[in-house]
């Protein structure tokens, strides 16, 4: 089982991006790779054969991902407050 919040898909997104080494040490032990994110990942869930999405890819993926993030944020903020979300986003 995989268990995570926000900031640490983040993370782990952000420097799938910009990280060599990190990139390198997913491919060769996920488990610990990710454990250093404070990601907790069942070994057994972990395939064989690995193949991680290009920089630019996770790139896009950090962005989108982000970018949802804020909207659910500023919607939660919006219920909350009654002020319109496009007040609070600026």
């Amino acid at each position: 089982m995989i268990k995570q919040t926000f900031d640490q898909l983040s993370a782990m997104l952000a420097k799938l991006a910009t990280d060599d080494g990190f990139r390198d040490r997913m491919q060769s032990d996920p488990v610990r790779a990710l454990s250093a994110l404070g990601i907790e990942l069942d070994p057994a869930k972990v395939p064989a054969v690995r193949s991680l999405p290009s920089k630019q890819v996770s790139a896009a993926d950090h962005a989108t991902f982000e970018s949802k993030e804020a909207g659910e944020r500023t919607m939660v903020l919006f219920m909350l407050s009654g002020v319109s979300a496009s007040r609070l986003a600026t």
